[in-house]
């Protein structure tokens, strides 16, 4: 719907007439004239699915593309005083990077996979309200479809998947700085799935970019920890240089010592409390705060930076990372907002021809493309934009850069001048992230086709799905709570995100087991199963 100035207005229309969405819609919001086309000629029936399932997608154009950058939303860094000096780094530099996803639909996200490689999709549903409004029952059975075997598992080919790559690409593109800067090999560990470059979709087999006019960045990377060996226990075993409790990998660890430095990267989908993985368990905030602290007790490291890419990423600190473990923590989100894919289909930047995915992470691309072209013996680690958390020892903010990514030649073909607020006008909600990638899959496909059939199914799938998890989630509260409760924002200036996580992961495995897995769209409600905890029911009811 156009406002002033033929902007799109920030509203959501429940009863919205997708005629109207039918036509090519437009924005130019941004002062500069550089951020142009959105959707273009979307069928009447992708417009219903779209806006009953997404109002970012739907009617968010003007949110996306503010015709005003605040302040506290652009993209710097900060130079700040140290005391250190770049000839100081004595001890060896370490870093882990995680990619804790399988797929590449937004080159990015993560779904939990059964054993034969398809989507856990549990076999029982939580009945609701019939049309009258009466209760239906229990758990019960869910009925099977066509296409379904047996044991109740929907089946998915090796095409599915290619929507979640991103966090592959932000990892490719970290090691390759760091490999730059001086990092040897053998102290640089890598987690990720690895079933990007060669995955049908991708356009280009064997090359993973980052960047819209980017270099590959998969050339090199090493495989320590792929496919099923990317789990939250080796990730804890590397963290701690426990080799006996490894399963799978090349073995390494991080056998640091004292007076070494160690950079940890993670970027995956997130939610109040976990950050996901592709096999296993989630990473739950307060394991992996312990896992950091007993690493310091052992006195096997000098100091630490954690950066973290993820929807509520602040969450995995918030109220548990202590200040005096050497440890500095940057998150791309605080313990409550979604993070933002960029270079988006549709966007300007945008991928190149044949991409149907985001490219990158907003947090992630800034800090990686800013450090290509300053130089890293100046910089400090603070000020990575709009919306970063800091938490741990803030005093190591203004250390260099220098003593845990290595120096910069600026030899490199990223040339651009500074983290540029341009990026803003390409960035996507996560979340919604696998939608885009079907609407986009859909409107390039020849009309009639195998492939515009296949995408709109699989549009129709996703929107099925959300609707289910959302359909789930209002039962369980309905039912524990009654229907005017709102367990969102129970305890919002609580220090930390649950008191018991006992029972907060009770909650998240006893829905997966009976109600399928959360799914990245799904993950959004672990604050609702914290508030239950929260607010004192016992674990029986």
């Amino acid at each position: 719907r156009k406002g002033e100035g033929g902007k799109l207005t920030h509203e959501y229309h429940e009863g919205l007439n997708s005629g109207s969405l039918k036509s090519t819609l437009r924005t130019r919001a941004n002062p500069t004239n550089t951020l142009s086309i959105y959707i273009v000629e979307i069928e009447e029936d992708v417009c219903n699915l779209i806006c009953g399932s997404s109002w970012f997608l739907c009617a968010n154009a003007s949110r996306l593309m503010p015709s005003e950058f605040p302040e506290d939303f652009i993209i710097h860094v900060d130079s700040g005083s140290s005391s250190s000096t770049a000839t100081e780094q004595n001890g060896t530099r370490w870093a882990v990077l995680v990619a804790g996803s399988y797929g590449y639909q937004n080159y990015r996200h993560q779904r939990e996979k059964t054993e034969n490689g398809s989507e856990n999709e549990s076999e029982y549903v939580i009945d609701g309200e019939d049309e009258r409004g009466r209760w239906e029952g229990g758990i019960t059975k869910r009925k099977k479809s066509e296409n379904e075997s047996g044991d109740g598992i929907e089946r998915e080919d090796e095409r599915r998947g290619w929507e979640r790559g991103v966090t592959k690409a932000d990892v490719c593109h970290a090691y390759q700085i760091l490999k730059k800067g001086g990092l040897k090999d053998e102290n640089i560990i890598v987690f990720m799935y690895d079933d990007i470059a060669f995955n049908v979709q991708n356009p280009r087999p064997g090359v993973i970019i980052n960047k819209p006019d980017g270099p590959d960045v998969y050339e090199g990377v090493p495989k320590d920890y792929t496919g099923t060996n990317v789990t939250a226990a080796n990730l804890y075993a590397v963290i701690l240089g426990n080799k006996t409790a490894l399963t799978g990998g090349s073995g390494k660890v991080l056998d640091s010592g004292p007076n070494d430095n160690i950079f940890i990267y993670y970027t995956d989908h997130g939610a109040a409390g976990i950050i996901g993985m592709p096999e296993g368990d989630y990473v739950y905030a307060n394991d992996l705060v312990d896992v950091l602290k007993q690493k310091h007790e052992a006195k096997s490291y000098k100091d630490m930076v954690f950066y973290l890419e993820s929807c509520e990423s602040g969450s995995m600190f918030e109220g548990l990372l202590p200040n005096n473990v050497s440890i500095y923590a940057t998150t791309a989100a605080n313990a409550t907002e979604n993070s933002w894919g960029t270079y988006c289909p549709g966007f300007n930047p945008g991928p190149p021809a044949g991409y149907t995915t985001c490219l990158g992470d907003l947090y992630s691309i800034s800090w990686m493309e800013d450090w290509y072209v300053r130089k890293r013996t100046r910089n400090t680690t603070e000020g990575l934009g709009s919306h970063v958390t800091q938490y741990g020892n803030m005093n190591q903010a203004n250390d260099l850069l220098f003593s845990y990514m290595g120096s910069n030649d600026n030899s490199t073909s990223y040339t651009q001048s500074e983290s540029s607020p341009s990026l803003l006008g390409s960035i996507f909600n996560q979340r919604d992230a696998d939608l885009l990638h079907f609407l986009v899959k859909s409107s390039k496909a020849p009309i009639g086709s195998d492939e515009r059939h296949e995408a709109r199914e699989e549009l129709r799938a996703e929107v099925d799905r959300r609707k289910r998890i959302d359909d789930n989630v209002d039962q369980i509260r309905w039912r524990l709570f009654g229907r005017e409760s709102d367990l969102k924002n129970i305890r919002p200036q609580s220090p930390s995100l649950v008191d018991d996580w006992s029972c907060f992961k009770m909650l998240v495995t006893t829905y997966e087991k009976y109600c399928g897995s959360l799914s990245d769209y799904g993950m959004q409600y672990t604050r609702v199963f914290a508030n239950m905890c929260n607010a004192g029911l016992p674990k029986s009811e």
